[in-house]
């Protein structure tokens, strides 16, 4: 990377100034940006990271002489500049200012090579460079050109240092992730491509922080605290939301979608950063928690900052900062929407990785970030850093929103059975919150479980207490997004006695078990357990109810419910079968939905209540993808991928649509049709994917029809591009 010079002069009357012009600057980009861990983030600027020098090579039309002429260069940030002259040395001096050198082996007169080196503690943003050659008699001045300067965690001074390549690799270079979703039993993970290699990402990163509230309202101290990731990470996750300013995405999550993109379609963060710029930062319809921190993962690895993506399952939204979250059902074990916080099945933030010398080296590390706008911290939307130890080791006043993310994995759940305005059933659940916390492992698609760091053990608590150890010890079932691949598992939720301990004579246990994980199409088969723990027989009514929900709501009116008489005999354990034909929920269907199902056991004579609860999704049928010679492709070659969908329903499928889209290796999207899709018959589409840039890309399918249009089946195929 060279560039021609633009230049103004400054000198006395009289003076030689032809004898030394410089006309050339070599940026030495290639060099530099392997140097410097940036190959691929910018092809228009010089990328580089602070604390670490890098070169440039000046060229001069004549000769320059070093005795007579002085070389000073001079960074302006916003209205801020600062001179530097360049010296012979073969060491560097004060690391909290910059320096410039030139190596006795690298003086020619024609053609000097300069090495330049930031503080450490230097912004993050875009700098401009200019030139000065100085005689006693004259100064003429080049305008140089821009450089953009990142964070450095691969330097041991800079607070984001991180000590291990294999963490640099997957936490700063990866360009792609995989994201956790669904039930703590029942898990989900769709690829995700960060896409900080795709042409202009760097750019719209860089136009976040200048369009930010802090920026617009007083520049030169906005850029001034860029040099600190903890004020970075808070202006960038209250961008990635709208709710404030021109932040990128705007939230929704019920309704319908149709003056936006659906969140569950979206499969990387370039196609959003390119339409938040090209719409000059109007915000991208639309984002959920997923898609919020996908997007904001991306922003602080292009920036420098180790992030990954983190879900928690069942996290709990504590508005009125109890650490309690209440959930009503009813006496038939219908769930009501009553309560002002809510549990969701599974929430997804992100962890960045950097000293907190605002609050000492203990709680330097990971940190978390939540851009999902859902409480006011500070007077706008968005969450952290903090801690994960503060967490963890419960200090709730650590800076930020310590008291509110504690909540999100530790809170307990209420759960009240009420009848008639007043509540007849009390269980207290310490475990089902933040019952599991995952990320993709470092080097590889396995999930790492990240629980124990924010979670200690708790104490046994009162009585009452029940605690969610279905499947301890066990590893959950997992599973690509809307796939077929999903073996055998059955789900467990367990209930004492409500209202208090009962003693021994009078004591039972209810468990509700979910064979397997249904796809559509399939029947759902449940069994209740029933343990009479005490030395008397008993006659109980079981009210079993099913309703469907999204991730992070309530759910809807109840789309099955069953009830029964039953007898069970002292210290005899029952199985009651059920089961959900798909004719009772194909047509209640809205997408990636999530059921809940309950059941209530009444002593009739004692008229006492036990719930037991479990909640799960309805796997997609499987949409099948090949790439020709493999999933790894050459950049820039053309490869065929081949996409199929095969009809496993026993009914013909009207109206089906094969779609196929790629962020970095389609334009636009590519469709296959059909009016009629028979029992075993097959669809399917050719389309040709090149590859415009390095790295991991993400090739999604999504098949729909008119027989059923709610139901959609997507499916997230990865692709490795190599440069040779």
């Amino acid at each position: 990377m060279a560039v021609l010079l633009s230049s103004y002069l400054i000198c006395f009357p009289g003076t030689d100034v032809d004898q030394c012009r410089l006309k050339l600057v070599n940026y030495e980009a290639h060099e530099n940006h392997i140097s410097h861990e940036t190959q691929g983030l910018s092809k228009t600027h010089l990328v580089v990271r602070r604390g670490k020098p890098f070169k440039i090579t000046l060229m001069f039309d004549g000769l320059w002489n070093p005795l007579i002429q002085s070389l000073v260069l001079e960074v302006w940030l916003g209205d801020m500049s600062e001179r530097i002259r360049v010296q012979f040395s073969d060491e560097w001096s004060d690391p909290l200012r910059w320096t410039a050198k030139i190596y006795q082996s690298d003086m020619n007169p024609q053609s000097v090579t300069i090495h330049i080196c930031s503080p450490v503690l230097s912004s993050v943003a875009l700098y401009d460079l200019l030139l000065h050659v100085e005689t006693k008699q004259y100064r003429k001045s080049y305008v140089v050109g821009k450089f953009v300067l990142l964070c450095n965690p691969w330097f041991k001074d800079d607070p984001v240092y991180m000590p291990l390549d294999v963490q640099t690799e997957e936490y700063i270079k990866s360009d792609y992730g995989l994201i956790y979703m669904g039930t703590p039993l029942n898990i989900c993970r769709r690829p995700w491509s960060f896409g900080q290699y795709e042409p202009g990402v760097l750019d719209a990163c860089l136009k976040l922080l200048q369009v930010s509230p802090q920026h617009l309202r007083d520049k030169n101290q906005d850029l001034i605290h860029r040099a600190d990731p903890v004020y970075l990470s808070r202006v960038l996750c209250a961008m990635v939301n709208c709710n404030d300013d021109l932040g990128i995405l705007l939230g929704k999550w019920q309704g319908s979608y149709k003056h936006g993109v659906n969140p569950t379609e979206w499969s990387g963060s370039a196609d959003i950063l390119h339409q938040w710029v090209s719409s000059n930062c109007s915000p991208v319809r639309y984002g959920q928690c997923w898609v919020f921190a996908a997007v904001l993962c991306t922003v602080m690895r292009v920036l420098g900052i180790p992030s990954r993506v983190v879900t928690v399952f069942n996290a709990a939204h504590d508005g009125d900062g109890s650490e309690k979250v209440e959930e009503y059902y009813t006496s038939t074990g219908e769930k009501l929407n009553l309560s002002k916080d809510s549990i969701w099945n599974f929430h997804v933030w992100v962890e960045c990785w950097m000293r907190r010398p605002d609050l000492g080296s203990g709680f330097d590390g990971w940190q978390v970030v939540d851009p999902t706008p859902q409480e006011k911290s500070a007077g706008i939307f968005c969450c952290g850093p903090c801690p994960v130890l503060a967490v963890q080791q419960h200090h709730l006043t650590a800076p930020f929103d310590a008291s509110f993310i504690y909540a999100s994995v530790d809170a307990d759940i209420i759960r009240l059975v009420v009848r008639d305005g007043l509540v007849v059933g009390r269980t207290v659940d310490t475990e089902a919150v933040g019952q599991l916390i995952y990320t993709k492992s470092m080097g590889s698609d396995k999930p790492e479980n990240l629980t124990p760091t924010y979670k200690r053990k708790k104490r046994d608590q009162s009585a009452g207490t029940v605690r969610n150890t279905a499947r301890r010890g066990q590893q959950p079932l997992i599973m690509m997004m809307n796939t077929n691949e999903l073996g055998s598992s059955c789900s467990t939720a367990q209930s004492s006695l409500m209202g208090g301990v009962a003693g021994p004579s009078q004591s039972f246990e209810v468990s509700l078990d979910i064979d397997g994980v249904p796809t559509v199409g399939d029947s759902i088969i449940m069994c209740v357990t029933v343990t009479n723990q005490s030395n008397s027989s008993r006659v109980l009514m079981e009210y079993l109810n099913a309703q469907f929900k999204e991730f992070n709501n309530s759910p809807q009116k109840s789309f099955w419910k069953t009830r029964r008489k039953v007898y069970i005999k002292a210290g005899e354990v029952l199985k009651l079968n059920h089961t959900i034909p798909p004719s009772e929920y194909e047509a209640h269907l809205a997408g990636d939905d999530i059921v809940n199902v309950a059941v209530v056991m009444k002593d009739i004579r004692a008229d006492k209540r036990v719930l037991a609860a479990q909640e799960f999704s309805i796997g997609s049928p499987q949409i099948t993808t090949e790439i020709e010679g493999g999933d790894t492709i050459k950049l820039k070659d053309e490869h065929t991928a081949q996409v199929s969908f095969i009809n496993t329903f026993l009914k013909t499928l009207s109206g089906a649509v094969l779609t196929v889209e790629g962020s970095g290796l389609l334009e636009g999207k590519h469709e296959a049709r059909m009016f009629f899709l028979k029992p075993g018959e097959k669809i399917e589409t050719q389309v040709l994917i090149m590859a415009s840039s390095p790295g991991t890309k993400v090739l999604m399918a999504t098949f729909s029809h008119s027989s059923c249009p709610n139901v959609v089946s997507r499916s997230f195929h990865t692709v490795s591009v190599m440069t040779v």
